[in-house]
């Protein structure tokens, strides 16, 4: 068990060297830029950036983005697999940069599991202990004691083709849990199965967690996985840092539009060119022409700081809209069937917008294609983000 800290952790891949630095940024930038927005210097493609984050000991870390945002190149970079461009890497205390990777007293968890097919599932898990040349006693009961936590002893005998893909990633966690790390690292172990799967090996790990109790840094673009996982959540786009919080804090007060749209489904919805104004000393915000008066922790902020008369974008989630007879005017397009709740679509002046409706004891009727509603929300619930920044305003 250890904490984990990273200080102005940057990775930089090089473009290339000498003469064909110049041809070699030429074919590679545009298709770079396309792909991930990633910053371009004359060093090479920076992957990530200014990173800088500290892990508690058996705390369990989630780093969560689209795809190319760097969160699998930082896990890597922990893992000794990748090479620290600048800034420092501590595991337990110590300088980690130029620690080889099976020195580092960690374990990690592939996506496409990395099983050995010719060996059974207790040879995999036992294999790296054997390369310790640890007594077979202690072998054999790491191996049977990992094996019952994950509940795969009946699997023991059988090789990696005999198995399901939940079981073999089960085997692929158990073979790091047999070596007993002091940092826990998995990179979208979960992506290559299926929605049941998914949902029943997120249990899972949430019951090895409590098992094993150790320090664990986990990767993935799913924000399922990291809302239902983490004790902490760390957002990361392009490279950077957007916010770092609990799950709930993350939701409930994103830092900015990034993570607003990216935390929560469906996304949060956004209004575009609303203004905020001061009228006889409160403040209110235009939403489509409707005027909403700011809550009482916003008209406090906004006493204290900026201009009283600006244009801003406004964040509600679907879950917080209310239809019904009062608010802004819209036209319903399409509901989705999901089950215990409704996903509205409606066009409001030409924006799109997302309401969701529990269906219980709701008459189908009143949220059907082409019907004329109206939407309001609670301001206690709505977000105000900076039109040029994209801040969160509050």
């Amino acid at each position: 068990m250890a904490n984990v800290v990273l200080k102005d952790v940057k990775k930089i891949y090089p473009n290339g060297s000498g003469e064909n630095r110049k041809t070699k940024k030429k074919k590679t930038e545009e298709p770079v830029e396309t792909a991930a927005n990633l910053q371009i210097t004359d060093e090479g493609v920076v992957a990530v950036q200014d990173f800088n984050l500290e892990i508690a000991d058996k705390e369990f870390v989630v780093l969560v983005g689209p795809s190319g945002c760097g969160k699998s190149t930082t896990l890597r970079m922990v893992a000794g697999l990748e090479e620290i461009t600048s800034g420092e890497l501590y595991i337990d205390g110590q300088l980690m940069n130029t620690v080889a990777p099976k020195d580092r007293d960690i374990a990690m968890v592939f996506q496409n599991y990395a099983l050995y097919p010719h060996m059974t599932v207790y040879e995999n898990m036992a294999f790296s202990l054997k390369l310790k040349k640890l007594p077979k006693s202690e072998i054999d009961k790491r191996v049977r004691d990992a094996a019952e936590i994950l509940d795969i002893t009946e699997y023991l005998d059988r090789k990696p083709k005999a198995l399901s893909g939940g079981q073999r990633q089960r085997v692929a966690i158990g073979r790091a849990i047999v070596r007993s790390p002091k940092v826990f690292l998995m990179d979208e172990p979960l992506s290559n199965l299926d929605a049941k799967l998914r949902n029943q090996m997120r249990a899972e790990i949430i019951k090895l967690r409590q098992k094993i109790d150790t320090t664990f840094i986990y990767v993935t673009h799913d924000q399922v996985e990291a809302m239902t996982l983490g004790d902490r959540i760390v957002v990361m786009r392009d490279g950077y840092i957007q916010q770092v919080g609990s799950p709930q804090e993350v939701f409930n007060h994103p830092a900015n539009l990034f993570v607003a749209g990216f935390i929560g489904t469906p996304q949060m919805n956004f209004f575009e060119g609303c203004r905020l104004f001061n009228e006889n000393g409160t403040f209110f915000v235009d939403v489509l022409g409707v005027k909403f008066r700011l809550h009482e922790r916003g008209q406090e902020t906004l006493k204290n700081s900026g201009p009283e008369d600006r244009m801003v974008i406004v964040g509600v989630r679907p879950v917080y809209l209310k239809i019904g007879s009062q608010g802004i005017p819209a036209t319903i397009e399409v509901s989705e069937m999901m089950g215990s709740e409704l996903y509205v679509h409606m066009d409001a002046g030409g924006v799109d917008v997302v309401a969701v409706v529990p269906t219980a004891h709701m008459d189908a009727s009143l949220v059907s294609g082409g019907r004329q509603v109206n939407f309001t929300f609670d301001t206690d619930l709505m977000h105000i983000f900076d039109s040029e920044t994209g801040e969160n305003i509050f």
